[in-house]
């Protein structure tokens, strides 16, 4: 047993999820792989039965018999007696359903899976800082009640500790010391030292048991993006990663082209990074200590890629051409390209057998994979804003929840599939980093440079959550 932000760990087998860019990680030890072929049926998809357009016709045609009450749907009918239907026995119970969370037990609930992504730290780097930031506080003395809402920070505001609502949510501290926006936030599995990258051109490294900033990483250029995958720690710059390896400490430059690394991810030995001219470069993993010195290039997208996962032997990358590109993993080749979206694509994510994806066009949409091996939009949520980042968790009694950061909106915590919110992060700037602990820690990164730590306190007594 040991102590991670001030919260006792009892399990050896818990994991974090992925990133945006989803970004990629696990659930304890009951992660499985993400974005699974499977057969999605138009007519009983439950996208079709939790969607709007389905709900409006519901509404328009109540006289007809056994229609399904769409309020019990969503598990808050208050209705006694009600003139809809709410059987048990209406819910199809096709494997590939989408099952409301909130109505239906079940004891293999879906996990959420980001893109695995992995980073490690080095001990070896001249630009190494070791004086401690002063200004951190232990964990814990900033704690308030769970579910107890702070004033909300107006935009610009000079108070940029951000306010929350929702049961069993509180904030546990702030970590300040950046002066720029957070790009990416990592947390390796079984570490207590907890990565932030920044466009202030530093890397960040964190005592979780203290509170203190107790390294910084110095850089040429803004740090665009940062990930963990495996024993490595991933920092995206202009024209190349650095890379270092947790286990051996042992730093590794990966030099390319195309300008600022904005998405990184990896697949076994296949490392990604996604380009601000548009092209995905690849990498070949050759040891421990290396990289292949020429990478693959994958071209198709014709604006910058913003967002990369992996998943089902599948690569892929979001882009602010609106368009998403599925890649085979092995080959390397485009395989079909994904539209719907008006707006850059800012993440991608994992999900059992669906693919999630944000932009900034204000929507959420969900893709499945059909019979005939085709991806398609199988539902769609509207959110308030441009949405940023994607995580996902899940809560003790195995619901899965998304966490989604949107513009001036903070982090809205989504019950899935319901879409349904069960709280959020409301900040005065925006938040574009996200990542997830164990035991219901989560982190955010605004474009001030603060970092913030979270609880969702579990209930119903379970294992502990994790993310991807």
């Amino acid at each position: 047993m040991f102590k991670l932000w001030g919260v006792e760990l009892k399990g050896q087998s818990w994991w974090i999820l992925l990133s945006s860019n989803f970004g990629t990680r696990s659930i304890n030890s009951m992660a499985t792989e993400a974005a699974k072929r499977f057969s999605v049926k138009t007519d009983t998809s439950v996208f079709k039965r939790l969607g709007r357009g389905n709900q409006e016709n519901i509404a328009r045609s109540h006289q007809v018999k056994n229609l399904v009450c769409k309020y019990w749907l969503e598990g808050r009918c208050t209705r006694n007696p009600c003139k809809f239907k709410h059987p048990d026995q209406t819910i199809s119970k096709s494997k590939y359903a989408w099952k409301n969370p909130n109505t239906l037990k079940s004891e293999n609930s879906p996990p959420i899976e980001k893109p695995r992504t992995k980073f490690s730290k080095n001990k070896e780097n001249s630009n190494l800082n070791q004086n401690v930031h002063k200004s951190q506080h232990k964990l814990l003395t900033n704690e308030v009640n769970p579910g107890q809402s702070k004033s909300i920070p107006k935009k610009n505001s000079k108070n940029l500790h951000p306010g929350f609502y929702g049961k069993g949510l509180s904030m546990v501290t702030p970590l300040e010391g950046h002066t720029k926006a957070i790009t990416g936030i990592a947390l390796p599995s079984g570490s207590n030292k907890l990565f932030c990258g920044s466009k202030d051109k530093s890397l960040r490294v964190w005592d979780c048991n203290s509170g203190q900033c107790g390294a910084v990483f110095a850089f040429d250029d803004e740090c665009g993006s940062l990930v963990n995958e495996g024993q490595w720690i991933f920092v995206g710059l202009r024209d190349m990663i650095k890379a270092w390896n947790l286990n051996t400490q042992h730093e590794v430059i990966i030099r390319g082209s195309g300008g600022q690394v904005n998405a990184i991810t990896m697949f076994e030995d296949v490392l990604c990074s996604g380009m601000e001219d548009g092209i995905i470069l690849s990498w070949k993993s050759t040891s421990e200590r290396s990289f292949s010195a020429v990478a693959t290039s994958l071209k198709g997208h014709t604006g910058p890629v913003l967002s990369l996962v992996f998943g089902a032997k599948k690569l892929y990358s979001g882009s602010a051409d609106n368009t998403i590109r599925v890649w085979d993993a092995e080959t390397l080749e485009c395989i079909q390209v994904l539209s719907g979206h008006s707006g850059d694509v800012t993440t991608v994510l994992c999900w059992d057998q669906y693919l999630l994806s944000g932009s900034l066009d204000k929507k959420i949409r969900v893709w499945g994979e059909t019979e005939n091996g085709n991806i398609e939009e199988v539902y769609q949520h509207n959110v308030d804003d441009d949405v940023f980042a994607f995580c996902g968790m899940h809560d003790a009694e195995g619901k899965p929840i998304l966490l989604c950061s949107c513009k001036d909106n903070g982090v809205c915590l989504y019950d899935l599939p319901s879409f349904v919110e069960r709280g959020r992060v409301v900040s005065g700037r925006d938040i574009q980093a996200i990542q997830v602990g164990p035991d219901g820690l989560f982190f955010t990164g605004d474009e001030a440079g603060l970092i913030s730590v979270w609880k969702l306190t579990l209930t119903g007594g379970g294992e502990s959550l994790c993310k991807s």
